[in-house]
């Protein structure tokens, strides 16, 4: 259970005799982020091993100062490495970025351990302060969410005390698995550079556009919208700010089955 939670920071160092297809992300997730005078909206694609259906648990839990969290979660794994929203107004959802080797801090605190204590963030301010930490492994992209202050973040972070914020604002905004505005040596992701491409095309202002974008199967072997082999789209969550409501749908979003 513990090897599970550091998946991520062990992979880069398995035997290269290891199939590649066995080496692949685990998460191939995609967000499109939004926030102006009438609309506040992140919609997030949980993108994961197809193995991993049947799975995964929403968790909700409460703490011993009385807040509460709610966390989709995998087997095994701490919440959440995916989404999550507490009782004090703050969400996030999370894309990973994977570095190369070089970028590896040997000994440091693995993105399990990031994201659930985000969990326990009363502000973005107290969420952003929890994410930027001198001894990370590896960094990772944080979208992080404020009910309350009707704000948005994306947050990325690398080891050795690296980070870069960007305010969310009326410029629709999409990250799929690579540093956008972090300087950082990494490698290229097919599947991110084509869904960028992609999401580059389409309109994405509005949530009916958002949801088509993340429901977009136009590019067969790197699609926004993932249906297998290998990695498929778990579910399609939308967070709006103004209505302070979570909802999670099932299969294609643009089917609508919340």
């Amino acid at each position: 259970v513990l090897l599970l939670n550091f998946r991520k920071e062990i992979a880069p160092f398995l035997p290269e005799k290891i199939p590649a297809s066995e080496l692949a992300n685990a998460e191939e997730c995609s967000d499109n982020l939004v926030i102006n005078s009438s609309t506040a909206l992140v919609v997030h694609n949980e993108d994961a091993r197809a193995s991993v259906i049947g799975h995964v648990y929403l968790v909700k839990a409460t703490l011993q100062d009385g807040a509460s969290f709610t966390a989709y979660t995998y087997a095994g794994e701490l919440p959440s490495c995916a989404f999550g929203f507490n009782s004090h107004g703050v969400a996030f959802t999370l894309n990973s970025v994977p570095p190369t080797k070089e970028e590896i801090e040997i000994g440091g605190i693995g993105r399990n351990f990031m994201s659930r204590d985000l969990l326990a963030a009363v502000s973005i301010e107290d969420a952003l302060r929890r994410v930027h930490l001198p001894n990370i492994s590896v960094g990772h992209s944080y979208n992080l969410i404020d009910i309350r202050q009707r704000r948005i973040l994306n947050v990325e972070t690398a080891s050795k005390n690296r980070i870069s914020v960007l305010e969310i604002g009326s410029n629709p905004f999409f990250h799929a698995n690579m540093y956008l505005h972090l300087k950082i040596r990494q490698a290229n992701d097919e599947s991110s550079i084509c869904r960028h491409r992609q999401a580059a095309q389409l309109p994405k202002s509005c949530l009916v556009d958002m949801i088509s974008l993340l429901g977009d199967v136009n590019d067969e072997k790197n699609p926004i919208y993932m249906q297998g082999p290998t990695l498929c789209t778990l579910c399609t969550v939308v967070i709006d700010l103004d209505q302070k409501t979570l909802s999670i749908y099932r299969g294609n979003p643009k089917l609508e089955k919340v």
